[in-house]
């Protein structure tokens, strides 16, 4: 988008809209069927989990959904690693393997390992954005970026929960030439109807629903059901079975709710239409 910018900087012109390639979005926090759109026209997501109180493979998964839902590439950065031991790292690093086959960089804004390597990752011309619950260091890995303490940010409670400094989505432009949106930590993450996203997500789930004796199985009561009894066998964890389960689920239902609120507009409109033509009769 190009814009012409008044004297004062208060105002601008828009003179182009590009067209919208890829996003990210997610449900309106609350019983609205609507989406919130995040960022568009994005190459690649970053998505921040810290490896202390913030990790969370199943929070992990909808953002990797909201990735997919929208075409945009996921890498995710595990921050933090200066507060667990290697033994530690090293789980958290096979449990991201388990759950996604994105490029996975661990790093320490105190110490800098794997610094270097996130920085390598940013091109020249394209467009990043930094995803991740409050507290796990977005904001600080942009001041890094930038050599500097730009943007302000706050230590972690004592309970781990992260608290809200960045209130507002900005671009930054960096001095290598890559374009970086840090975007304020979202509590509620709700999927809008992602059921290709989901399935991406859970690719081994995918494969075996294609031996279950139904074709349209949800993996829950029906007989002979591949997915119940790889869990029961262990060869998938209970806890990624469930959050499948939960995230199919609320996807389903989202898109139910979207197509019913899409009719009762259309119903409106109609009705609207309908009383308009009888007022001029």
């Amino acid at each position: 988008m190009t814009a012409h910018y008044c004297s004062n900087d208060t105002a601008a012109i828009i003179h182009q809209v590009f067209p919208r390639k890829t996003f990210l979005r997610r449900k309106t926090p609350g019983k609205s069927s609507d989406f919130q759109m995040i960022a568009a026209n994005i190459d690649t997501a970053l998505i921040v989990q810290s490896c202390h109180f913030d990790f969370n493979p199943s929070r992990l998964d909808r953002y990797l959904i909201m990735a997919t839902d929208g075409h945009v590439e996921p890498i995710v950065i595990l921050t933090k690693t200066d507060l667990i031991t290697q033994d530690e790292l090293d789980q958290r690093l096979a449990i991201m393997s388990s759950v996604t086959k994105a490029r996975v960089i661990a790093l320490s804004n105190i110490t800098g390992i794997g610094f270097d390597e996130f920085q390598q990752t940013l091109s020249s011309g394209k467009t990043y954005c930094l995803l991740g619950s409050s507290g796990v260091g977005k904001t600080t890995l942009i001041n890094r970026l930038i050599g500097q303490e730009a943007f302000e940010t706050r230590a972690v409670s004592s309970t781990g929960e992260g608290t809200h400094t960045t209130s507002r989505r900005q671009l930054i432009v960096l001095s290598q030439g890559a374009m970086l949106i840090d975007t304020p930590g979202m509590r509620e993450l709700g999927i809008v109807g992602a059921g290709d996203g989901v399935n991406a997500g859970f690719e081994e789930f995918v494969v075996l629903s294609a031996k279950c004796r139904y074709a349209d199985c949800s993996h829950e009561h029906e007989p002979d059901c591949a997915v119940r009894a790889a869990v029961e066998k262990g060869e998938l964890h209970e806890d990624r079975y469930s959050n499948y389960i939960k995230l199919k689920k609320e996807s389903e239902y989202s898109e139910m709710s979207h197509l019913d609120k899409r009719r009762k507009d259309k119903a409106f409109g109609r009705f609207i239409k309908s009383a308009k033509k009888h007022m001029k009769d």
